[in-house]
C-alpha cells in the first residue's frame, strides 16, 4: 500500500525567505563591537542553530576575550537581535523565495497540515511580513523548544501539536543541522542546497524553485 504524507514542516531561513544575510550583518556588527572578526565562511556554521549557540561560537573565535556571565551573554544576544529586527523591517512578500508559495498552495489543495520549524524567535513576525501566516497550522520557534537543531525537538514538537506520526511528515531544510534533526526524528528530509553541504538529505534540490510538490511526494513514496 502506497503511503501518503500528512504534513509538511518548513524551515524559515533559506527555505521560505532568505534572512540569513540579515543575521550575518547583525552578528558581524556585534562581533566588530567586541573586536572579533568573522567572515561569510564562518557564518555558514551559524545556520540553523540557536542564538545563544551562535553567540558562543563567535566568542570562541577569540580565546583572549574574558569569559562572559550568562546574563552578559543574554544582553549581547538581545543586542544582536535588535540589530536584526532593524534590518528585517524591509521584509515584504517580494522576499518569498521562488516556488515556495506555489508549494504551500499545493499542500493546502492536498489537505495536508503545514507547520513551521524555525530556530528564530522572530519567525511569526517574519511570516506576517511575508503575508504567509494563513498557510500555517502551527508555528514552532525557539521559544517553544528547549533543545535547538540538530536535536529533533523542533520538528517533533510540530508533529505532536498537529497529532501526526513523525514518519508521515516531510521536512524542508537548507542547513546541515536541520537535515540531521529531521533524520533523527525519522521524518523524510528534503534538502535545499548542494550535496557537499547536505549529504544526508533523503531528497536534494539545488534551490527552492525545484521544490515541486509531485516530485517530493514521489521521492517520499519511494523511500516509504
Amino acid at each position: 500500500m502506497t503511503r501518503y504524507p500528512q504534513a509538511f514542516i518548513y524551515d524559515l531561513d533559506g527555505v521560505i525567505t532568505d534572512t540569513a544575510e540579515f543575521h550575518f550583518f547583525a552578528w558581524k556588527k556585534l562581533a566588530e563591537e567586541l573586536g572579533i572578526f568573522f567572515d561569510r565562511q564562518f557564518n555558514e556554521q551559524l545556520k540553523g542553530i540557536s542564538r545563544m549557540d551562535s553567540l558562543d561560537r563567535i566568542l570562541n573565535l577569540d580565546p583572549s576575550i574574558p569569559a562572559f556571565s550568562l546574563e552578559e551573554k543574554e544582553k549581547l544576544a538581545t543586542r544582536k537581535n535588535e540589530y536584526y529586527l532593524e534590518l528585517i523591517e524591509a521584509v515584504d512578500p517580494s522576499h518569498i523565495l521562488p516556488g515556495i508559495e506555489a508549494l504551500l498552495i499545493e499542500n493546502k489543495k492536498a489537505n495536508l497540515k503545514v507547520a513551521l520549524g524555525s530556530a528564530s524567535k522572530n519567525a511569526p513576525a517574519i511570516l506576517d511580513k511575508l503575508g504567509l501566516t494563513g498557510y500555517f497550522d502551527y508555528i514552532v520557534d525557539a521559544s517553544k523548544v528547549k533543545r535547538g537543531k540538530p536535536d529533533p525537538e523542533t520538528f517533533t514538537t510540530a508533529a505532536d501539536a498537529l497529532g501526526i506520526a513523525y514518519w508521515d511528515c516531510i521536512g524542508i531544510e537548507d542547513a546541515a543541522a536541520g537535515i540531521e534533526a529531521l533524520n533523527k526524528a525519522k521524518m523524510f528530509s528534503v534538502g535545499v542546497g548542494d550535496a557537499a553541504h547536505l549529504p544526508h538529505a533523503d531528497y536534494l534540490v539545488g534551490n527552492t524553485s525545484e521544490l515541486v510538490f509531485e516530485k517530493i511526494i514521489e521521492q517520499y513514496q519511494k523511500k516509504s
